[in-house]
């Protein structure tokens, strides 16, 4: 497996076989297999785009939920686990260290959407122990992308 292929990728899942080739000295043969075997075994698991929605006009409702759980006998947080993430409201779910055992993300169009999956679906599951939740308040960069303004480089002013 090329890792240098997947890197390409991972920063611009729109670039062709022909511009991979040309930034990997790999050829466009490899690349295609690279591609179709890393789809093949979940490594790629999806092509993504960032979208800045408060420029679409669209207003979108992000919370990181930490979540509380009973671990269960011999599966530990996975069975917890999978049921949060199998809600389409939770973006991620992660194990986490510190006082609360999952990071949960979640999204909604309101607040209200957002405190109704919580108290409805999330802390009424049987495992789930305790709740915190913070609300996102506003987004400066996603996914690696800085959304408002052009990134722009720092240098150091040169001194003689």
């Amino acid at each position: 497996m090329n890792k240098e292929v997947l890197e390409v990728l991972e920063n611009n899942p729109r670039a062709t076989l022909k511009q991979i080739a040309t930034m990997t000295g790999v050829s466009t043969s490899e690349i295609r297999k690279t591609i179709d075997e890393a789809e093949k075994e979940r490594i790629i698991l999806k092509y993504k785009t960032v979208i800045n929605w408060n420029k679409a006009g669209e207003q979108r409702v992000k919370a990181l939920v930490e979540v509380r759980v009973q671990p269960q006998k011999d599966v530990g947080f996975d069975a917890i686990a999978e049921r949060i993430y199998r809600f389409p409201e939770a973006n991620s779910v992660y194990l986490v260290s510190g006082g609360y055992d999952l990071a949960v993300l979640v999204e909604g169009k309101t607040e209200q959407d957002i405190a109704t999956f919580i108290a409805e679906k999330l802390a009424s599951l049987e495992s789930v122990q305790g709740t915190v939740t913070h609300f996102l308040l506003k987004p400066y960069k996603e996914d690696g992308e800085i959304l408002d303004g052009e990134e722009k480089i720092k240098r150091q002013p040169v001194t003689l």
